[in-house]
């Protein structure tokens, strides 16, 4: 890709110096801007209702300055997590700060397309915003234009005249700066309500277990087994959805099934436990694509044959087989994992803070992985219960209150047997309910009371693209990459039309709520950095005996833009330069 770009800018560079660009392109690096003149015409017409823009826009400034207080300390915080952070996280890496898709490890090559749409739509509104509100303040524009990296728009602009800038009033130069992140999060509100109805009317979740990774050298893969296919059937019996699949295993004896893929081919599979997702450094110490062999002794040959011989032993004796074929036998607890949280009822209780802690027991009542004790505080929520299990191998014991909350958002409760997850032939399963829940869908809401309101969803949706952070296998980037076959829509324009409507919708939304609070970032030459230096003006001309000078908002704008630098810095790169 450098080579690409160096090529890309040699060639831009030659062009330039033979004179071949006309005057309206110009360049910065590898960066072509292209400027005009036209539609200032229009930019005069639609600023005619001045009131309404006006009033429009002093909403914005408020809401831009809550936002550029929350993303001070945002970065203040960020900055300090990364310096005390033990080991970098994926979205720590520096090249995950970029919204380039195939660059950015959260951001698949599929998703171009609508990153693409998203980022041109966003750029857009918000410095259309900006030329608009320079025509409602009679601020006169220069020209306007984009920025390309060759075909990836990655900038727009709105040159007003200096002057006329300088003349308008310290109100309407702020109104003017805090129009693109008004317009931006408008888009963000709008995009979102659209996308949520689109969901819940014609997208539904496709039938069967839905195939997310298939591990290495695992049955699944010998049978022919693959990422984003779909098991409809097993030996002839229809399967819903992840859970009635597993269901449906657990009843069968056989050693080998058969089942059918995505509704129309067939495969045999000969059933061996396998440990497709286990957390790291976590309490039970298996790794991934070990092949359970035996428990307390007793040979098992399914992960049915595993709970019957865990019984209701609290601790077992368990002997795996790596890929390489060594065998390992392990002290391993057995019950729900639970990471003790900050503010989390456990750490009340008095557990160690980011410590594991497997409960085996609730109340008395014989706890073996972490749906059991999710179901049973929910049923118990908002009462006392007595969780006995292990830490660091030491029996434990703590008095909490249920809360029902807790467990839903983040990896407070883990998925699995002592965190880890064991089925039978070799398959990680894709959280399709999950992710159709939080875009609209009727799928059951996995996130709580947070999932259940409309900003609620905005602010998960945010986080789907990088939902690994916070102890999910699978991110979401879209209808896109395969995932498309987990989903049906019922809708004449179709299947292909629908899901790239839903993705520029996803997309639209997801780039602009970030694109807005970029800018409120308070530094130069963010809009947030403007807007500081038009407020900074506004307080220190009315504190009395004070006469405000350049000098003095200097001051301010460059210790605060300074800051906001250094912890954008920090935040990126000191991560992978400490460790």
């Amino acid at each position: 890709m450098l080579i690409g770009i160096g090529l890309y800018w040699a060639g831009l560079l030659a062009l330039k110096q033979r004179g071949v660009l006309p005057e309206w392109i110009g360049t910065q690096g590898p960066i072509v801007t292209f400027h005009t003149k036209r539609g200032r015409d229009f930019l005069d017409w639609l600023a005619q209702p001045k009131r309404f823009w006006r009033a429009w826009t002093n909403l914005g400034v408020g809401i831009a300055l809550v936002a550029m207080v929350g993303m001070f300390v945002f970065l203040l915080i960020s900055a300090i997590s990364a310096l005390l952070a033990p080991q970098p996280t994926g979205i720590q890496q520096p090249q995950n700060v970029l919204v380039i898709p195939g660059v950015n490890d959260f951001l698949p090559l599929s998703a171009t397309p609508g990153i693409v749409a998203g980022l041109f739509i966003g750029l857009v509104v918000h410095e259309g915003g900006h030329g608009l509100l320079c025509r409602v303040e009679d601020i006169d524009i220069d020209s306007m234009g984009v920025a390309m990296l060759a075909v990836l728009p990655i900038g727009a602009f709105v040159q007003p005249d200096e002057e006329s800038s300088d003349a308008a009033s310290r109100g309407g130069q702020t109104r003017m700066f805090a129009a693109g992140v008004t317009n931006n999060f408008a888009v963000t509100i709008l995009a979102f309500l659209a996308l949520f109805w689109l969901v819940g009317s014609v997208i539904t979740v496709a039938p069967g277990a839905a195939i997310g990774g298939v591990v290495d050298n695992s049955p699944a893969e010998a049978a022919g087994i693959g990422e984003h296919d779909r098991i409809t059937h097993v030996d002839g019996q229809a399967v819903a959805d992840n859970q009635e699949f597993i269901d449906t295993l657990d009843e069968i004896d056989a050693g080998t099934i058969s089942v059918t893929i995505d509704g129309e081919r067939e495969a045999t599979v000969d059933r061996a436990p396998i440990v497709v997702s286990t957390l790291s450094d976590g309490p039970a110490g298996l790794g991934l694509n070990e092949r359970i062999l035996s428990v307390n002794g007793e040979d098992v040959s399914t992960r049915e044959d595993l709970v019957d011989a865990v019984g209701q032993a609290e601790r077992v004796s368990i002997t795996t087989r790596a890929a390489d074929g060594s065998t390992e036998t392990r002290e391993v607890p057995i019950g729900a994992s639970m990471q003790v949280l900050e503010g989390s009822p456990l750490a009340d209780a008095g557990a160690p803070v980011d410590s594991f802690v497997v409960v085996t027991t609730a109340d008395g009542e014989r706890v073996h992985d972490g749906s059991a004790l999710e179901s049973l505080i929910e049923e118990r929520d908002g009462e006392s219960i007595e969780l006995t299990g292990f830490l660091n191998g030491e029996r434990v014991s703590f008095d909490v209150t249920a809360d029902a909350d807790a467990t839903q958002f983040g990896p407070a409760v883990h998925s699995g047997i002592s965190g880890m997850q064991v089925n039978d032939i070799g398959v990680q399963f894709y959280p399709v309910k999950t992710f159709h829940s939080v875009l609209g869908g009727d799928s059951p809401n996995g996130f709580g009371s947070l999932g259940e309101t409309f900003f609620g969803k905005i602010f998960i949706a945010l986080m789907l693209p990088i939902m690994a952070i916070a102890g999910m296998r699978f991110n979401f980037a879209g209808f896109a990459g395969g995932v498309e076959n987990f989903y049906e829509v019922s809708s004449v324009l179709g299947e292909p039309a629908v899901f790239a409507i839903a993705n520029i919708l996803f997309w639209t939304g997801w780039i602009n709520l970030n694109l807005g609070f970029f800018n409120c970032i308070p530094a130069f030459p963010l809009d947030g950095g403007h807007i500081l230096r038009t407020s900074t003006e506004a307080v220190l001309s009315r504190i009395p005996g004070i006469e405000a000078t350049r000098g003095m908002v200097r001051v301010v704008t460059t210790v605060v833009g300074v800051t906001m630098l250094a912890t954008f810095l920090v935040m990126v790169f000191a991560p992978s330069v400490l460790h």
